[in-house]
Formats: C-alpha cells, sequence, structure tokens
C-alpha cells in the first residue's frame, strides 16, 4: 500500500512516480499585433507561470513591432530612412540582428532577398552595421527605405518563444499570421492550407513554419510588395511554405523561394537546414 500523502493531499504512487508530478496547465491567448492575429499558447507546471510567459512572449512581440515598424515615428528603421546618408543611427539590438541576417541572405541569395523598397536608391549592400549588437548602430551610404515586415515577424515569432522558455514553460506555440514555430516535447500535426483551398498535413517538433501567398489580399497596409524588384517580379511560383529550426529563417526563405531560381532556393535550403513543403 503506498504511504498517504500530506494532509489533505491523495497518497503517493511509488509504483509509477510520473503519476505524482504535477499536471501540464495550458493557456492560450489571441491577440493583435505584427499587422495580423497572433496566438500563443503555452504549457507550464502552474497557470500562474503559463500567463506569466504568455504576458512577456506578447511584450516580445510589441518590441519588435515598435522597433522595426517601417513608418512608425521613432522606429529604428523609420529613423535611419530619416537619417542624413553617411549617419550612424543608433538601433536597437533586435533591430541589429534581424538586419545582420537579412545581409547574410542578400549575399547567398545574390542580391534576389533585399528588403529594400524601390522609391529610394539604395540596396541592402549600402548598408553598414556595427560589429556587435550591443553596441548596434547603422549607417546607410546611400538613401534606403527598408521594409523588413518578410523577415520581421519571424523573429518576432522566436523572441516571443524565447520568453515562454525564460519564463519556465516547457512547451508552447507562437502562430503570427501564418509564421509558427512550436517547441516542446510534443509532435504537432498541422494543416497548411493550399492556394487552392485545399489542405496538407504537416508535422512540427522543435520546429518553424512560414507561408508566403504572392496573391494574397490581406498583407497588412504598411508592408508594399517588399523584395521584389525589376524583371523578378512574378517568378517561378507564386506560394510558398518552407520548414526550418527557427521562425526568422522559415519567414524570409519563403520570399527566395518565390523569387530565386529554383536552383539558387535549394542552396539556401541546404544552406540554412531548411525544406520546402509547398
Amino acid at each position: 500500500m503506498a504511504p498517504e500523502g500530506p494532509t489533505g493531499m491523495p497518497p503517493l504512487d511509488l509504483q509509477n512516480p510520473q503519476a505524482n508530478a504535477p499536471k501540464a496547465v495550458n493557456a492560450r491567448r489571441m491577440r493583435l499585433g505584427l499587422g495580423t492575429w497572433v496566438v500563443i499558447e503555452a504549457t507550464s507546471r502552474s497557470a500562474s507561470c503559463a500567463l506569466r510567459g504568455l504576458e512577456a512572449a506578447f511584450g516580445r512581440i510589441r518590441h519588435v513591432q515598435e522597433r522595426m515598424h517601417p513608418e512608425r515615428e521613432g522606429s529604428d528603421l523609420r529613423r535611419l530612412r530619416d537619417a542624413p546618408a553617411g549617419t550612424a543611427v543608433p538601433i536597437d539590438p533586435a533591430t541589429w540582428t534581424v538586419l545582420r541576417f537579412a545581409q547574410r541572405l542578400f549575399e547567398l541569395s545574390g542580391g534576389v532577398f533585399d528588403p529594400c523598397l524601390p522609391r529610394a536608391a539604395g540596396r541592402l549592400c549600402d548598408l553598414e552595421l556595427s560589429s556587435h549588437p550591443l553596441k548596434a548602430w547603422a549607417r546607410a551610404h546611400a538613401p534606403l527605405s527598408i521594409d523588413c515586415g518578410g523577415i520581421a515577424k519571424g523573429y518576432a515569432v522566436d523572441c516571443a518563444l524565447d520568453a515562454l522558455r525564460a519564463a519556465g514553460c516547457f512547451g508552447g506555440l507562437v502562430n503570427a499570421g501564418g509564421d509558427l514555430r512550436v517547441y516542446g516535447p510534443d509532435l504537432r500535426t498541422l494543416l497548411l492550407r493550399r492556394p487552392d483551398g485545399s489542405y496538407m498535413p504537416c508535422e512540427l517538433r522543435e520546429a518553424a513554419l512560414a507561408v508566403s501567398d504572392l496573391d494574397a489580399t490581406n498583407r497588412p497596409a504598411e508592408h508594399r510588395g517588399y523584395y521584389v524588384r525589376e524583371s523578378r517580379v512574378g517568378g517561378p511560383k507564386r506560394f510558398a511554405a518552407v520548414r526550418a529550426p527557427v521562425a526568422m529563417v522559415a519567414d524570409a526563405l519563403t520570399k527566395c523561394v518565390v523569387l530565386c531560381p529554383p536552383a539558387v532556393a535549394q542552396a539556401l535550403m541546404r544552406e540554412l537546414s531548411a525544406e520546402i513543403l509547398a
């Protein structure tokens, strides 16, 4: 017979120690952010931990939105756009991280991945960044108008997931308008909606998924056809779904799938440990 537990508690099960572990608590919230609906789920050992993780996760998303909005007064990208060419502009470490990865993808894609809008003469190769994110600054050597909408949303998803982990949640999901990432021990099966309205099952564990549709009509108004340049408009694909280790990579690579030649897109997948699903 198992010994009785403390007063008011059920007895301990010595034959099955896992039965003595606290039950998992699941919490879910949906709010507007990043120009879309953001859904965050958290799994923890207590309701207070899960709720604390959710609030911290939404806080990280707000931070990314405030710093990297292309038009908002005071955002890093707006200040960089308005600064005279050659001026070093202090930026948030989060903005530095996104721009640094964008520079890497610009080089790997042969300049196809470029978050600079054509209304200004400069391209991403005209942007200089500090060597360390803790002393982050950016300097444009030509007029730049940068829109990180096709990469920052994925980065915000990653930041939100990091906040869940830091709060003590051992599982979770962050979904920002189709850019999502899951973590935890459970394998999740999601339904990926194709442009023709059909659905394809997609399994994720400790991974991210992103979708881009050039014909989508629900793109946030502040994002205006970024990365589409010159003759590359209307490339071989109009729709792409990518699975990758983190959401920033998945989000950015969907743009490369629809804009790059297929051989270049496949090389990018190998380089960044990603996979084209559609």
